[in-house]
């Protein structure tokens, strides 16, 4: 089991890891639409949030030996469920082809007020 940690996403912003390596498969945990290097949230549409979150996500990723194109599983959180279709056609650029299996459910508030923040189960 290793720690994944990257200057390439957002530390933590409480106590938990950004993700894990276990067994050939990376977990990891919900990425919001924070700067990497300031912390600052990115954008205040649903569109420029989903693709920091998504670009921290892969960032993640990467620190684990996974891929956007490995993610079996992604589980995304919207402040608005009318923010859904805006959200997927940002998500569609991310991924492509065989898209993973997908939970997408609103909530009441997340971290720092966003609008979006997604989580990954994705093979090494």
């Amino acid at each position: 089991m290793k720690v994944l940690e990257t200057t390439k996403a957002p530390g933590a912003i409480g106590p938990y890891s950004q993700g894990y390596e276990v067994n050939g498969f990376v977990f990891t945990s919900g990425q919001i639409p924070l700067d990497p290097q300031t912390g600052a949230i990115v954008g205040d549409t649903i569109e420029a949030q989903s693709e920091q979150a998504l670009k921290n996500l892969q960032a993640v990723l990467e620190a684990g030996g996974a891929a956007l194109s490995t993610v079996v599983k992604t589980t995304c959180f919207l402040s608005d469920m009318g923010n859904f279709a805006a959200f997927n056609a940002v998500y569609a650029r991310f991924f492509t082809g065989d898209c993973p299996a997908r939970s997408c459910v609103a909530v009441k508030t997340l971290p720092k007020t966003v609008l979006v923040e997604v989580e990954a189960i994705a093979e090494t």
